[in-house]
């Protein structure tokens, strides 16, 4: 697979993979068309936490600034109990600047439309293509047609699919298993800040844990407000091939009642959203086939427990890139043996992690908040990784 400044690469997908990869393919004066199935960009979901692990690879790009100017740093990781409130385990992240003294680069909360406005700035126009749905795939002589809704077609050198959970690229890459249903589900929300007078420290990332259930959530706009998810057990069948689907009126609330009054004004505060069906991806043995790839969510879509799905999209952007322009004649084999054993991992962990979250009081849950005490020991070398140094091996 050859990649070169005239290589005609396409990237399946504008979402914040696609258009990190595309960027940081200027970097070795590769371009990209990236085609994007809606007909303006936007991001799915209210907020994204940025880690070290992919803020330190943005700022190398010149974006610091940029991102900087739309996030908010939070106080602290503070795990609290679901009924009392007390906190189990707390770690500093901008307090005294300990998570940037610890990894290196900054932790980030902002909106998922400012993070795709930073993207979309830096990569321009000239070669992004809005309102191409794509519909299949197609070997042709020297080329690999992309193919679309509207009955055109573009041929492509390289194709990427960065088109996420319900990748129409992973199709045709692989016969392996989809994403599958984790009997979990969430609802997301964004609250002013103003109307949460109940709630400790809004700056910090909190996780609230009970029984069935948690409730995540993190500050963005300057502390102006408090992004949430709320996730709790069921239903025990998605009915739906969608992945969202309309819950019955009060539900999310019926799920935190009885919780510490600071959760419960957060879910009070705003109408309830869809439900949104939380799923994992068996690890996939493929990630390419012929001139096809697969990143971010196409390859390994995990669940949000480790805050990592858009931090693992934005680390397979860079060193694919990488292996494109350094390795072209072996650049997917490259990639996904530098890819698959960490994405394997978090993946695993965020599944794990499903289910301590979600433990009644008792023994097994004060053996989980010991564990937590330990988190930044336990869980650094998802922070503290650099592809940078990962794809010189």
């Amino acid at each position: 697979m050859v990649a070169h400044s005239g290589s005609r690469i396409a990237v399946v997908g504008g979402g914040l993979g696609g258009l990190t990869l595309a960027i940081a393919l200027r970097q070795y004066d590769i371009q990209a068309t990236v085609f994007e199935r809606t007909p303006a960009l936007r991001e799915v979901g209210a907020a994204v936490a940025l880690a070290a692990n992919s803020t330190r690879l943005l700022r190398r790009i010149g974006l610091g600034d940029e991102l900087a100017a739309v996030s908010t740093v939070p106080t602290e990781l503070s795990y609290r109990h679901w009924r009392d409130g007390r906190v189990l385990a707390s770690h500093p992240i901008g307090h005294d600047n300990a998570y940037v003294d610890r990894f290196g680069a900054p932790f980030y909360g902002m909106h998922r439309g400012q993070l795709q406005r930073v993207l979309s700035s830096a990569f321009g126009t000239e070669n992004l293509c809005l309102g191409r749905n794509v519909t299949g795939l197609r070997e042709v002589p020297g080329a690999l047609a992309i193919e679309f809704e509207n009955g055109e077609q573009f041929e492509a050198d390289i194709v990427v699919g960065a088109d996420g959970v319900h990748s129409t690229v992973r199709s045709w890459v692989t016969g392996e298993q989809p994403p599958v249903y984790t009997r979990t589900s969430g609802f997301r929300g964004l609250v002013p800040v103003t109307a949460l007078p109940s709630l400790p420290d809004p700056l910090a990332v909190q996780f609230w844990m009970g029984p069935d259930a948690h409730l995540l959530h993190y500050a963005i706009n300057g502390g102006e407000l408090v992004n949430f998810l709320a996730v709790s057990e069921g239903p025990a069948v998605w009915p739906s091939s969608d992945n969202t689907l309309a819950a019955r009126d009060g539900e999310l609330a019926a799920h935190f009642a009885g919780w510490h009054p600071a959760v419960r004004e957060m879910i009070d505060a705003v109408p309830q959203s869809v439900r949104w069906a939380l799923v994992h991806q068996p690890p996939l043995r493929h990630w390419s086939r012929g001139r096809a790839v697969l990143i971010g969510d196409a390859a390994h879509t995990m669940l949000p427990h480790q805050g990592q799905g858009a931090n693992q999209a934005i680390e397979d952007a860079f060193v694919l890139a990488r292996c494109l322009a350094t390795s072209p004649d072996t650049a997917f084999e490259r990639y996904q043996r530098l890819r698959r054993t960490r994405t394997r991992l978090i993946q695993a962990s965020s599944l794990a992690t499903s289910a301590l979250l979600h433990l009644p009081d008792g023994p097994d849950e004060l053996a989980r908040d010991a564990n937590l005490a330990e988190f930044p020991n336990r869980f650094g070398w998802i922070h503290d990784h650099d592809v940078a140094a990962a794809t010189l091996s």
